[in-house]
């Protein structure tokens, strides 16, 4: 079907192509992704875009041996498809299938994991002083993009890289404007004489001769004015300034361009830039005129665009927070909404729309959007902070030192708690109760549904002292008319009995106590139900009361079981001395990888079923 793309099973084939043959197999790229992810869901446009990078980096380099970090990891479907997995492409995110981002146990052409973003640049340049230590010869190129240059580690990298002198190729994937007046001729000229390898062997030799003093730093001085003023509108100020050589821009949409610029600079040693435009979803109509909807647009029909979309059953937990968090700013002049990067995936696109003034979207920059939002208490104002739960893992330090150590009142809402199906292990939102619940004065809390989700971050405004964490799950909720139902105080760190029984007891948080409700209807009169909302504080008095009257429980939470909420009962239990026999559900002691949601929550026994089998066990009653 595809007369080139059919015969590539590794880079290598792909070096013996002819320019004219690159095009065409960058067109025949395109439409396979395309064909793939329209039945197959996964991050489009961002692939679509790095075509021409992924195709000429393999063209010009020596992969596996010379390296490719990629930052973000969507951007590399090309590279997959490339390296040996086209077929296997058919299966990306599902069980058993690749990975939707690089992974190093999957391929040797995957130089380096990377599930979030900012991360390239540091690795790679790892990766450069390892080769360089080692005397292996290797090179190296990490390739950013799709916001990622927002986050800091980027520049912590940038700020080290620039300061030595590694090998080090790091080219900016610009998908955020258009090809501007920077192509121009003059521009053009530039980047052929700098990128140049005459130009640049010549370069090192008269720096050499005439050696460090007043006369090569008035040169330098001299030749960096005069780059700037051609490179400034480009940006390329900042990297001279982080001690890399610019070039470029570049349109990274033209392979013959990208194969140019590309041989050269494989040629010239330190660190450097390429700077190179491309179109989000280039090639593919819808994808370009909407690059947002169509980053992950689920499944579609290929020749007419048309997505076809989920039906739920329920509202989104995270329509149900944005909803909520306008009701609460029109109630409140104090409340603003941060997000890093996320708001239409958190919902909050109805929010930036009504109050435009109190909406702050800071980029990738977890760290930063708490800390920020600590400012923002500090100043009297009571910030709404959403952050997806695995991306929140980078802003600990900040959550500790910034805002609960100085008691102020962020609400911190946690997008994507727990398992989050196919987007895998690096997106699990596994390790939060654990983390947040071992940091004095932080409220954890967990509804079990959406009309108690509102009421908790009702709750969240009206405290005076912070962090207050509210976590939730991906996907729909309960289905109960949350639209028209008044918000209520939540009683703090207090458990609400669902079912009373007399052998067994089940202590969940989050939906997962109503998993726990069905499978304990399953046994009449036998199993108690308790809902924790709040991890933290943890209502000591309903979990005294609990392990008097049953001698066997049973935990289950939608996060990892070391230090989470089976954690906290055990040592409560452990501290009191009491005879109980506990048995835990939730997420193991390892690495989710991607599935379903329904087929995580199953072998984690978080479903009605599972915890129905464990009811089972305990009770000595035979399947």
């Amino acid at each position: 079907m595809y007369e080139l793309l059919d015969k590539i099973d590794s880079p290598q084939d792909i070096r013996r192509l002819s320019m004219d043959e690159l095009d065409r197999l960058c067109s025949e790229l395109r439409s396979y992704i395309i064909e793939c992810c329209a039945e197959n869901p996964g991050h489009l446009a961002s692939s679509l875009g790095a075509v021409e990078l992924i195709v000429a980096y393999h063209y010009v380099y020596n992969s596996p041996e010379d390296k490719i970090v990629f930052d973000v990891g969507h951007q590399a479907y090309a590279h997959k498809i490339l390296t040996g997995r086209r077929e296997q492409f058919r299966s990306n995110r599902k069980a058993g299938g690749l990975s939707g981002f690089p992974l190093r146990s999957e391929s040797p052409f995957d130089a380096f994991g990377a599930g979030h973003s900012s991360t390239s640049v540091s690795a790679a340049l790892g990766m450069a002083e390892a080769s360089r230590l080692q005397g292996l010869g290797h090179k190296v190129v990490a390739l950013i993009g799709d916001g990622a240059l927002t986050g800091g580690l980027a520049f912590e990298g940038l700020n080290n890289a620039g300061s030595g002198n590694a090998d080090l190729l790091v080219i900016l994937n610009d998908n955020n404007q258009s090809i501007d007046n920077n192509l121009g001729a003059v521009h053009n000229n530039l980047l052929k004489l700098t990128s140049s390898v005459r130009y640049n062997r010549l370069k090192d030799k008269v720096w050499r001769r005439l050696g460090p003093g007043r006369l090569r730093a008035a040169i330098q001085r001299w030749t960096r004015n005069l780059k700037s003023n051609a490179v400034r509108d480009s940006g390329g100020d900042l990297f001279e300034a982080l001690g890399f050589r610019y070039f470029g821009p570049i349109d990274g949409n033209d392979i013959r361009t990208v194969v140019s610029t590309l041989t050269k600079l494989r040629a010239i040693g330190g660190p450097r830039v390429l700077h190179c435009y491309t179109v989000k979803g280039k090639g593919y109509a819808p994808a370009e005129q909407d690059p947002v909807t169509w980053h992950a647009p689920g499944r579609f029909n290929p020749a007419t665009g048309e997505r076809i979309k989920t039906n739920y059953a329920a509202a989104r937990y995270q329509d149900v927070f944005g909803g909520t968090l306008c009701e609460l700013a029109e109630a409140d002049q104090r409340v603003v909404g941060i997000t890093p990067a996320m708001a239409t995936g958190s919902g909050m696109t109805c929010f930036a729309k009504k109050f435009p003034d109190r909406f702050y979207d800071v980029g990738i920059e977890e760290e930063h959007a708490a800390t920020f939002s600590a400012g923002l208490a500090a100043g009297g104002l009571r910030p709404f902070c959403c952050i997806y739960s695995s991306f929140a893992q980078r802003a600990y330090d900040q959550i500790i030192h910034d805002i609960a150590l100085q008691e102020l009142p962020v609400v911190l809402c946690f997008d994507r708690a727990g398992l989050v199906g196919e987007d895998g292990a690096t997106h699990q939102g596994a390790f939060d109760i654990a983390a947040m619940r071992s940091i004095p004065g932080t409220v954890v809390s967990a509804p079990r549904n959406e009309l108690e989700m509102r009421n908790l971050m009702f709750t969240a405004l009206h405290q005076d002292k912070g962090p207050f964490i509210i976590r939730y799950p991906r996907g729909t909720a309960e289905g109960l008319d949350w639209e028209h139902a008044p918000m209520e105080e939540v009683p703090m760190g207090k458990a609400v009995t669902l079912a009373e029984g007399t052998d067994v007891a089940i202590i969940a948080t989050g939906p997962v106590s109503n998993r726990a409700l069905e499978a304990a209807a399953q046994f009449p009169g036998k199993v108690g139900v308790y809902h924790f909302p709040f991890v933290k504080p943890l209502d000591t008095e309903a979990l005294e009361r609990i392990a008097s009257r049953y001698d066997k429980l049973i935990t289950a939470e939608d996060g990892c079981l070391e230090g989470g909420l089976f954690g906290a009962v055990s040592e409560f239990v452990t501290a009191r001395g009491k005879a109980v026999k506990i048995i835990p559900a939730g997420i193991p002691d390892k690495f989710m990888r991607h599935d379903t949601q329904k087929a995580q929550r199953a072998a984690c026994n978080l479903d009605a079923e599972g915890l129905q089998k464990i009811l089972q066990k305990f009770l000595q009653i035979p399947k």
